[in-house]
């Protein structure tokens, strides 16, 4: 039975705990090319001599590109019409894409000069990023449609989240230890390129198995999917006129700014920290790994700490808690050191003072990301009950976005960062500037602790509770019931 020809079942069912992990497995896409990304700047820069400010044009671009194919892709997924539903053959055909994007965008041609290098990275970094939307927003949306039940969903994200964060951890650890370890060469092994083909092929296949797995194993679920019509073409200038009636939606509006901000700002920690643990506190790969199992408890407490949270809180109430408890300890340790009341480099204390902070922020930081996906699942539902039309894919483009905008916006506002505050090409530990190393601080502290707290305040137009959703979907259900009355009707009267 294909999502269009089916009807419905029990549209506020229990999601089986093998779809949700299968549905998770996609997350070592995305963790791998989380991990990638912490480097991306750092090899470009240091390895092959690109400035921060092209390396952070690189990223504008791609941005650029984003911000048009992403919403594009979330409607042509949505009208998409195929035997195998609307989503499992775009997430199916983006596998080798992204694979061979990823690997060559860390292997390019040797001896191309600093913009042959710039060219390449942006190339292949467009060429990656587009071949990601053919997976991401089809595989949210897909989440998205799997159940109405209002913490089901928050339940299938969540298996999701922890996936992403479990993956990330692993191959933040095989990336620091195995890939990239310390040598007498290379106090910091990112910074050895011959590495680097290494993390391509790992990579590369790691990507193609995470999707092909997540994509074929779940294809039985496509019956329990949205009954939507997809005869029509996709109608773009309908499109357009829909995405900007999300646009009018406060609680869209709100959840897509907060999400774009928060990840953003977690795309510039991922490569500014990687300078400071290097440049300000003259940390090892190894060394640094340590930031990977200070968030590992956090990803296993996510789930019931949400379902805590949620017996005193509504969605935007949690989500504003857990962003300031995020952004105050993450910052916490650069703030001190810009302060001088931080221990020094050859303090036995060093990697506790920067590290428990980290912990403690972390604990709560998975919660967060869980929230923003529930959100946005209940806004798509918000915005059938004002319209009478399902748009999980546009809706999600905005998670593929902001997901992107990790090393997209992140990579743009890092690369530029470095270049305003003087970062020289090879650097080398213990001789760069006061000035350089507190400008270093600024953009892992202050910086990152002031966006999270915008990402707070936009959190406050946040306008659906759950008394008001329940409200929302028992008025569907009334529309989708009548509807489907209507239909066999029809078919009866035409037999007839």
């Amino acid at each position: 039975m294909t999502e269009e020809s089916g009807g419905q079942t029990n549209r506020r069912r229990k999601v089986p705990v093998r779809t949700k992990l299968l549905f998770a497995s996609g997350a070592f896409q995305e963790a791998t090319v989380l991990a990638a990304g912490i480097v991306t700047v750092l090899f470009y820069n240091q390895v092959l001599g690109v400035s921060p400010a092209l390396c952070g044009a690189a990223f504008l671009i791609a941005s650029i590109v984003d911000g048009i194919t992403d919403p594009l892709v979330g409607a042509f997924s949505d009208h998409f019409r195929s035997r195998w539903g609307r989503r499992h053959p775009l997430m199916l055909g983006s596998a080798l894409p992204v694979g061979v994007a990823f690997y060559f965008l860390y292997q390019p041609i040797e001896g191309l000069g600093e913009m042959g290098y710039f060219a390449w990275l942006t190339v292949f970094l467009v060429l990656m990023r587009i071949a990601i939307t053919f997976y991401n927003i089809p595989h949210d949306a897909l989440g998205a449609e799997l159940t109405d039940d209002y913490d089901e969903r928050s339940s299938i994200f969540g298996y999701n989240l922890v996936a992403v964060a479990l993956a990330a951890t692993l191959m933040v650890m095989i990336t620091n230890f195995l890939i990239f370890p310390s040598s007498s060469e290379y106090t910091n092994g990112f910074l050895n390129e011959s590495r680097y083909v290494v993390m391509a092929s790992l990579g590369a296949v790691t990507i193609v198995i995470s999707i092909l797995v997540c994509a074929l194993g779940t294809m039985d679920q496509i019956p329990y999917v949205h009954n939507v019509d997809v005869s029509a073409k996709v109608d773009y200038p309908k499109f357009f006129r829909e995405l900007g009636s999300l646009m009018r939606n406060s609680s869209y509006l709100s959840t897509c700014l907060s999400l774009l901000t928060i990840y953003a700002s977690l795309g510039i920690l991922g490569v500014v920290s990687t300078y400071a643990y290097i440049y300000v506190y003259g940390l090892s790969t190894e060394q640094m790994a340590i930031a990977g199992v200070m968030k590992m408890p956090g990803i296993f407490v996510a789930l019931p700490l949400l379902a805590w949270l949620s017996r005193g809180m509504d969605k935007r109430q949690i989500l504003m808690v857990t962003t300031a408890v995020t952004g105050i300890f993450s910052a916490l340790p650069h703030l001190l050191k810009m302060l001088d009341w931080f221990p020094g480099n050859e303090s036995s204390f060093l990697l506790v003072a920067l590290f428990l902070p980290l912990f403690i922020g972390a604990l709560v930081t998975p919660v967060t990301s869980i929230i923003l996906d529930s959100q946005l699942v209940d806004v798509a539902d918000v915005h059938e009950y004002q319209t009478g039309a399902r748009a999980e894919g546009v809706v999600f483009s905005v998670r593929s976005f902001a997901v992107k905008a990790t090393s997209g916006i992140g990579g743009l506002l890092a690369g530029f960062g470095l270049e305003f505050i003087g970062f020289p090409e090879n650097a080398e530990v213990g001789q760069l500037s006061a000035e350089t190393l507190n400008g270093l601080l600024f953009m892992n502290g202050p910086l990152y602790l002031m966006l999270y707290l915008l990402a707070i305040f936009f959190m406050t137009f946040y306008r659906v509770d759950k008394k008001r959703y329940a409200e929302i979907l028992a008025e569907l259900e009334t529309r989708r019931d009548a509807a489907a009355l209507g239909k066999r009707s029809n078919l009866t009267t035409s037999a007839d």
